[in-house]
């Protein structure tokens, strides 16, 4: 019986050792965050060792962080600095017609409709774009398409993925302080753990049926839910 429990297969340790590559994560995560320019390259590594712990594909958390992070750093700071850029001009129309042209008029409305839509799509893209760039091999501009078009075909997944993250948020600032310091603790890797589940779902239907543990190139989604080769 003793032996069973302290068997490193067992799913309590097992469960116990991802969140302790979640907590590893989180300090390599911010430490190479830090430059702000980097935070894509960082994301993209993150998402790389999450997938792979959610599909049970565990190797060193910290040789495959720095593996995915050199390997995709060029692209996914690419990637980042224009989403950033994107984000900033979003974050300023919204905060103009919301805050600064905040006289009531039908035009001020639209706007407001407007810039919310395009600020939802963003989200939309943000959620799909660095798992991405960690699974698949595509130019930035394929990775962006990729990345919108599954975000808005599988809908139900992107919707759940944003709702489960602000959830935890919301409740870890006004509800629980518990969860708050579980939070600050874990970090982003944890919401991106997290995330992986749904997501590992909905990369499923897009890898070849003889998947050999390597990455393949996401080109072209077609109406089957087939990657073209």
């Amino acid at each position: 019986m003793l032996s069973g429990i302290f068997n490193y297969d067992n799913p309590v340790w097992r469960f116990i050792g991802k969140f302790c590559d979640v907590l590893i994560l989180n300090v390599l995560w911010v430490a190479l965050s830090i430059p702000i320019v980097t935070v894509g390259a960082s994301t993209t590594a993150v998402y790389y060792v999450t997938l792979k712990l959610v599909r049970d594909e565990e190797g060193p958390t910290i040789r495959s962080f720095f593996k995915s992070f050199k390997e995709n750093f060029r692209q996914a700071t690419v990637l980042w600095l224009i989403l950033l850029v994107l984000g900033c001009l979003l974050g300023f129309d919204l905060y103009f017609f919301l805050v600064l042209q905040n006289t009531p008029s039908a035009f001020r409305t639209m706007m407001v409709a407007v810039f919310g839509g395009f600020s939802l799509m963003y989200l939309f893209v943000m959620t799909f774009v660095f798992p991405l760039q960690a699974r698949f091999y595509n130019p930035v501009k394929r990775t962006l398409f990729n990345a919108f078009f599954m975000s808005v075909r599988h809908c139900g997944h992107t919707v759940g993925i944003l709702l489960m993250d602000a959830c935890l948020l919301v409740a870890a600032i006004f509800v629980l302080p518990m969860l708050q310091a579980l939070l600050l603790l874990f970090g982003f890797p944890l919401l991106a753990f997290l995330n992986s589940y749904v997501i590992v779902g909905v990369f499923d239907r897009y890898m070849p049926k003889e998947e050999d543990q390597k990455e393949h190139p996401l080109d072209e989604i077609e109406a089957g839910g087939k990657p073209g080769q």
